[in-house]
């Protein structure tokens, strides 16, 4: 039985798999990315093999929710790069945002970076950044005006290398 099913899932995989992963490739524009969501398709119907009727349609379905996800999270990314960028003197061009605040996030103290990925990245207000964090309203706002300080001194210093 278990020699069968494991069998059966392999066979799906092999006819299926490069169809899926091609279609997310088109959808995310991104090799990577497009086989990350394929192949977690593939182990989300694996955890559910007995009770899918329909494999195919379910990773599909499951691909498809799992692009959303993706193109959501970018669109995330795109806002708060936009309203940290629009707070510094020197309006960047949309097509133009610097790929470095990414990299800048990430290398700010905890206490900085946690509060900006939930208030900016996870649209989630002051409030609920205080609950997450264990932290008072008026701490939360403060690390957030310090890490835009250091976006925004970061950003100045870029601008002022590229004039």
């Amino acid at each position: 039985m278990k020699r069968s099913r494991e069998k059966a899932a392999s066979e799906l995989f092999a006819a299926l798999y490069p169809r899926l992963a091609g279609w997310c490739r088109r959808l995310v524009d991104d090799d990577g990315t497009a086989h990350e969501i394929a192949s977690e398709a593939f182990t989300r119907l694996w955890a559910r093999w007995t009770a899918v009727e329909e494999p195919r349609g379910f990773l599909y379905v499951t691909a498809a929710n799992l692009v959303r996800d993706h193109w959501r999270k970018l669109e995330r990314e795109r806002r708060a790069v936009r309203r940290v960028t629009t707070e510094v003197a020197v309006a960047p061009h949309p097509e133009q945002s610097d790929p470095s605040v990414r990299l800048l996030v990430q290398s700010m103290p905890e206490r900085l970076r946690v509060p900006i990925l939930l208030h900016y990245y996870a649209d989630m207000p002051i409030r609920d950044v205080a609950v997450l964090t264990g932290r008072k309203e008026g701490t939360v706002k403060a690390d957030l005006h310090a890490a835009r300080e250091l976006l925004r001194a970061h950003l100045r210093r870029s601008l002022d290398h590229t004039l």
